[in-house]
């Protein structure tokens, strides 16, 4: 592939770049701290198209791989003067909230290549309103819903439909901004939650929708605006507890692909609900580039919307990740340059699981600090220890988050993934983190 033509060759030729079997090489900026951004780090680092890569602000893991840069991503005319000094050829941007802020938008204008779709098309994952009126619009199938910018008609919504009911922040809440009420009690609270300021901006709307009866799962695209490339699909643990049991969190594990997913399931979900979104995008004149991240019920109807994504998952990037066989700058550069038709990715035929290390007291309040010993010699072709809520004080890592470390494995079954998974968790020494035991118990049911 090339996507450096005519007078670019000579500037690219000036700037001491130089031509490998699949393209010029690449300065690569890649914006983000957690593990999804260790993984997309570690991808990135296999490619022989990498000559430079700047992860900002990073974690403890990216310093390893890349110059971690303690840049301000909310001040987005520093990152484009840093893009500018520093000769970046492409810059991906993980997390959502950058995103929906409209970096993506600010490097274009600037002439700089970026992955990540623009601030209006962000707003599939920004406003979940804007996503519902997407879907009444290309007939997208979803749960049923209505929205609503004050409490009092939404309380009486609530008394008129009941429980069990789903109550959604419209806007971006980091993950905690969706209630699955199980009572009507529980419905008002989370409403008021909402309206009283507990997700700030992000509640100042809300949707609630019908609780969808199925079995969850992820389908992710990676789009240029026109053309759609899938990836595995996969499955998140999203409850803290074993047996998925006590509060959400932003995911205890993942495994991919997901078995529930079969090919049919596979296909109908294209034709249904990711190709249809990415038409009525393109038809609005707000195309959408990126990775769009499908969050499915897979309900006695078919697969359903939950909701969509605008950037890869996490923990779901770190198994995607441990599956491509391919190069993975040559994914990110077709998808940001328009040339995504030109691009088929090579995955294993194998499976990948991750289990999180979490600080004890996750979701709720936790201790940052403590030192985690073992974890930086059990990396191997088939083992990766992703790093989330690290720092690296010299040969030091310390946690310095909730979800801290994804320990992540692939085998030929989800059984042998998980296994590996569990044994590398065992080496390391952190008495102050826990995990899950039971990452990958629906597949391993199937399989067994």
């Amino acid at each position: 592939m090339d996507s450096v033509k005519g007078g670019d060759i000579v500037r690219a030729m000036i700037e001491g770049r130089q031509r490998t079997e699949r393209g010029w090489t690449m300065r690569v900026l890649l914006i983000g701290s957690g593990g999804r951004e260790h993984a997309l780090a570690w991808a990135m680092s296999r490619s022989q198209r990498l000559t430079k890569l700047f992860v900002a602000p990073g974690n403890g893991g990216t310093a390893k791989l890349a110059e971690n840069r303690d840049l301000d991503i909310a001040d987005h005319g520093a990152v484009v003067t840093f893009c500018q000094s520093e000769r970046i050829d492409l810059v991906v941007v993980g997390p959502e909230a950058p995103l929906v802020a409209g970096l993506s938008d600010d490097l274009r204008q600037a002439g700089i290549t970026v992955f990540g779709p623009s601030k209006i098309a962000a707003q599939l994952e920004g406003s979940k309103a804007f996503t519902k009126a997407l879907c009444d619009e290309m007939g997208i199938p979803t749960a049923a819903y209505a929205k609503f910018d004050a409490i009092e008609p939404a309380l009486a919504y609530l008394d008129k439909v009941g429980a069990p009911i789903v109550i959604k922040a419209d806007g971006l809440a980091a993950g905690k901004g969706v209630t699955v009420a199980e009572t009507l009690e529980a419905a008002i609270a989370a409403v008021k939650d909402c309206f009283e300021g507990a997700f700030g901006a992000a509640g100042a709307e809300v949707v609630i929708e019908e609780c969808l009866v199925g079995e969850e799962a992820s389908l992710f695209a990676v789009c240029d605006g026109e053309h759609i490339v899938l990836l595995p699909s996969a499955q998140d643990h999203k409850r803290v507890g074993d047996g998925d049991t006590g509060p959400n969190t932003g995911g205890m594990g993942a495994y991919a692909p997901a078995p529930v997913m079969t090919d049919a399931l596979v296909e109908r979900s294209l034709r249904e609900i990711i190709a249809p979104a990415i038409k009525g995008m393109a038809a609005r004149g707000t195309p959408f580039s990126g990775v769009l991240f499908a969050g499915l019920m897979i309900t006695a109807d078919g697969p359903k919307l939950i909701e969509f994504n605008t950037r890869f998952g996490d923990p779901e990037c770190q198994v995607l990740m441990m599956l491509l066989e391919s190069d993975v700058l040559d994914l990110l550069e077709a998808a940001s340059t328009g040339t995504l038709g030109q691009i088929t990715p090579r995955w294993r035929e194998e499976v990948a699981l991750t289990v999180v290390l979490a600080a004890k007291g996750y979701p709720g309040s936790y201790e940052k600090g403590s030192v985690i010993a073992g974890c930086d010699t059990l990396n191997s072709e088939t083992v990766q220890v992703f790093h989330a809520g690290t720092t690296r004080e010299n040969a030091v890592v310390k946690a310095n988050g909730g979800r801290v470390l994804n320990v992540t494995a692939r085998g030929e079954t989800v059984a042998e993934a998980q296994e590996r998974a569990y044994k590398a968790v065992d080496a390391i020494d952190w008495p102050e983190g826990f995990c899950r035991r039971d990452i990958g118990w629906r597949a391993i049911a199937r399989e067994s």
